[in-house]
């Protein structure tokens, strides 16, 4: 009696393991803030900028075919190695720099990408990455990804689409920066600074940075199932470089 109800048990263990490996970022807080429609924060900062602009300095516009921003979500738990990391692309952005003329102090710039845009498992971007990305996600695998990150018992992308970053203050010179930013994300803004390397100014603008999020902080839950026996780590890494014409 005791091993058939183990086997059973393992049966049921095997089959949970597929949506377990391809589970990332859920989260089960719901938030109360109002959503934000379609096209809103794009209109929104174009006219911002277009506003600066004619106030004087220089006005970049991020290039999302030239640049290149990864979101790295890595496996954890005691049975991590049943489960997979993922890197996710944000191919699809809007964003802007305003180097002011009166100096870095008064420079500002922001970005927002849509999360129902994100592009998942890319297979060439996790070629690149070593054995910790080696192993290959079918269709499905990428499409319970999706389901899992983005749906509504997660971070809910239909009410809250937008991730946006808006800057609070830059200090430094040369080619070397910190910036003050404020993260907006499920609902939730939280601030912190963040090192950049900045190249090409003033003739055009290249970025260089990376920062952590924990998720968490915006209200998020990272996966967690049979006592943590697999998860997902709650600390996520954004790598950027931003290209600006």
């Amino acid at each position: 009696m005791i091993s058939k109800r183990l086997g059973i048990f393992l049966l049921g263990f095997a089959a949970t393991i597929p949506l377990i490996s391809c589970t990332a970022i859920p989260a089960r807080v719901t938030m109360s803030e109002s959503s934000i429609a379609p096209g809103e924060g794009e209109t929104d900062l174009k006219a911002a900028y277009s506003n600066l602009a004619r106030a004087g300095g220089k006005v970049y516009t991020l290039d999302p075919h030239a640049s290149v921003i990864r979101i790295y979500v890595f496996r954890g738990g005691r049975a991590a190695r049943l489960a997979h990391n993922h890197v996710i692309a944000a191919p699809k952005f809007t964003g802007f720099f305003y180097l002011s003329p009166a100096g870095t102090s008064e420079s500002r710039f922001d970005l927002e990408f849509r999360l129902d845009q994100l592009e998942i498992d890319n297979p060439a971007y996790r070629a690149v990455l070593g054995s910790a990305f080696a192993s290959v996600l079918s269709p499905q695998d990428v499409a319970g990804v999706r389901k899992h990150m983005l749906g509504e018992e997660n971070m809910q992308a239909g009410k809250f689409p937008f991730v946006r970053i808006h800057s609070l203050k830059i200090a430094g010179d040369g080619t070397k920066f910190a910036a003050k930013i404020q993260v907006e994300m499920h609902g939730r803004k939280r601030e912190m600074w963040v090192p950049l390397d900045v190249e090409g100014l003033p003739q055009h603008l290249s970025v260089t940075g990376a920062m952590v999020l924990r998720q968490t902080d915006f209200g998020a839950h990272p996966y967690s199932v049979l006592n943590g026996l697999i998860a997902v780590q709650d600390e996520v890494v954004v790598e950027f470089k931003l290209i600006g014409h």
